[in-house]
């Protein structure tokens, strides 16, 4: 495995992970299916958490921190955007949006929703309404408009035939999954809403970075507008916990922001001790998990629309630090 691997002590923690997904998911599944709503309730947390993982291992092979061939990525890729239902976008293409967060230092986008979804009111009160009962709705419109762009942006039409295949073959297994157990009816969507509050979590205040409306487009001057000072300042750690780093792994160690974005090869095991090594005592960057819990709550309505300014005296604001909707790595648009 040495030869395939990129680096020699990749095959233990990996080879873990990817089980533990796989292992997590199908077991999740078993239990949603069953009869007593006690299993049931274990299902939807085991099965969303085994999507949290998979989208963190997406994550890895976009930054080819696995194994040594590209190929590879994209292979073990493509699968697991299968496991995390984010699979109506080709890997290739999140991958790219996502090298673009990191080399151009900003959140890219193909469009700037927050424009857009002003001109239907309706649409955006309906959304602020479910985001007040914390559903993740404003998520569940961007993950959806996967689907919908190849069919009105003619740069996208051809992911027409991925987009119908999946959405089929997705349709067919859910129905075949509700003749197993009706219950999967209440008990997927549960997860699949627990998995994106998860992801979303997380992305919201990792960053105070300028949005590019230029997914679509070369990159231009202004992807040289900020330099790696800039990158450090504007990126936070969103830690679980600093007295038990162990409970990063919940969250495949995605929450050492900096120490990813100082060296983005380095694979997810390695970065809790490039965290020490790089930063040691200085904690300027780390957010504390109770004002994030507290932020998330309190400014769930009003992040729909937020766009936060950079260079945010984020550590003074604590819990009235409002993060960002809808940058996922997840969604190539």
């Amino acid at each position: 495995m040495a030869g395939v691997l990129r680096y020699r002590d990749a095959l233990l923690p990996n080879a873990l992970a990817i089980t533990y997904t796989v292992f997590a998911y199908v077991t999740g599944l078993l239990l949603m299916l069953s009869a007593s709503w006690l299993s049931i309730i274990a299902g939807i947390l085991l099965f969303a958490h085994a999507m949290v993982i998979a989208a963190y291992l997406v994550h890895e092979c976009a930054h080819n921190s696995l194994f040594r061939k590209n190929r590879y990525h994209r292979w073990l890729g493509e699968i697991l955007l299968w496991l995390c239902g984010a699979s109506y976008s080709n890997f290739d293409d999140l991958r790219h949006k996502h090298v673009r967060h990191h080399t151009d230092r900003a959140d890219v986008v193909s469009f700037d929703y927050r424009h857009a979804i002003l001109k239907y009111p309706r649409l955006l009160k309906s959304i602020q309404l479910l985001e007040k009962y914390y559903i993740p709705a404003m998520e569940i419109v961007m993950h959806a408009l996967v689907i919908v762009l190849p069919f009105v942006k003619e740069n996208r039409i051809h992911l027409i035939p991925r987009v119908i295949t999946v959405l089929l073959l997705r349709i067919y297994l859910f129905i075949f999954l509700a003749s197993v157990s009706v219950k999967i009816v209440l008990a997927y969507p549960l997860s699949y809403l627990l998995f994106l509050t998860i992801m979303r979590f997380m992305d919201a205040h990792q960053h105070t970075y300028e949005l590019f409306e230029t997914l679509d487009n070369k990159r231009g001057e202004e992807a040289k507008k900020h330099n790696r000072e800039f990158e450090q300042k504007n990126t936070y750690s969103n830690l679980l916990s600093e007295k038990y780093p162990w409970i990063n792994l919940l969250v495949l160690n995605f929450s050492y922001h900096n120490a990813h974005h100082a060296q983005p090869g380095k694979p997810w095991y390695q970065l809790p001790a490039l965290h020490k090594e790089l930063y040691a005592d200085d904690n300027k960057q780390i957010l504390g998990f109770i004002d994030l819990l507290k932020s998330y709550h309190r400014h769930r309505v009003q992040r729909v629309l937020n766009e936060d300014a950079i260079n945010l005296p984020v550590k003074e604001l604590g819990s009235d630090f409002i993060g960002v909707d809808a940058v996922s790595f997840l969604t190539a648009h």
